[in-house]
């Protein structure tokens, strides 16, 4: 599965977290500890908040531990508020569309799992959407497709109620169809002044999300970036809302 991270707090630059901590994101890219897959070959992407109205974005196919311009970009890039993603895909196509985070005018989201038997119910979930949010549908992902599900649901006016109807939507829609492989996730979504973070699985069983709290500054990863005992895991079965350093978990 796919590995991911998220940053807000002072600003930084990207590859403080990316490349420098033992076991970095890019590190995670070749060795991944708490994941299915091992290594996570299927593309990168970064997406960061400036002091414009909607956020930056890179994406690229190729293995994040082998681009230059990965490194060059998060050498340079300063951020208040980014995320960052390497990707194992789970049988969609590889391709820069189909890399995370995805954005839309000013929220951001990343994905780490999968809806389970996703070929079963692509077709009844998609019909949910309005034309005007199909047509923004740029790749092949169920991540992508999550993300605008939450649009179509709220997001933008109340993300809690959003995020749980969606989750409750493609639950419904697995049994319809008589899907009984998991719904597995761990996402992260943002505005631009704030975070909302789901570690979710209809087995109980979901992938790993940590977070390390340092004053104004907090950290996400799918893994620890460091072995010191400052990264702690999310609880499962939990949407975490994060406000400035304000930290609330509610179960789902």
């Amino acid at each position: 599965m796919c590995r991911w991270l998220a940053y807000q707090g002072r600003p930084i630059y990207l590859d403080e977290l990316v490349y420098e901590p033992e076991h970095s994101l890019v590190h995670q890219s070749l060795e991944a500890r708490k994941a299915v897959t091992r290594v996570n070959a299927d593309g990168f992407g970064l997406g960061w908040y400036t002091e414009r109205s909607t956020p930056g974005q890179f994406h690229e196919v190729l293995p994040a531990w082998g681009d230059e311009n990965l490194r060059s970009l998060t050498h340079h890039i300063r951020s208040h508020r980014f995320m960052a993603h390497v990707r194992s895909s789970t049988g969609t196509s590889v391709s820069r569309s189909n890399c995370h985070p995805f954005i839309l005018d000013n929220w951001m989201f990343l994905h780490n799992g999968q809806i389970g038997g996703y070929s079963q119910v692509k077709y009844a979930l998609e019909r949910q959407l309005p034309e005007a949010l199909y047509l923004q549908r740029r790749g092949s992902t169920d991540s992508e497709l999550i993300f605008l599900l939450a649009m179509n649901n709220g997001l933008r006016e109340d993300p809690v109620a959003a995020i749980r109807k969606t989750i409750d939507d493609i639950e419904s829609i697995m049994a319809e169809k008589g899907v009984d492989q998991p719904f597995k996730a761990s996402m992260c979504l943002s505005d631009g002044d704030g975070f909302w973070v789901v570690r979710y699985s209809t087995d109980k069983e979901p992938p790993t999300v940590f977070i390390r709290a340092e004053e104004e500054n907090i950290a996400l990863a799918s893994e620890p970036l460091e072995s010191d005992g400052s990264w702690c895991k999310v609880a499962p079965q939990t949407l975490t809302c994060i406000r400035g350093n304000q930290v609330v978990s509610e179960l789902l």
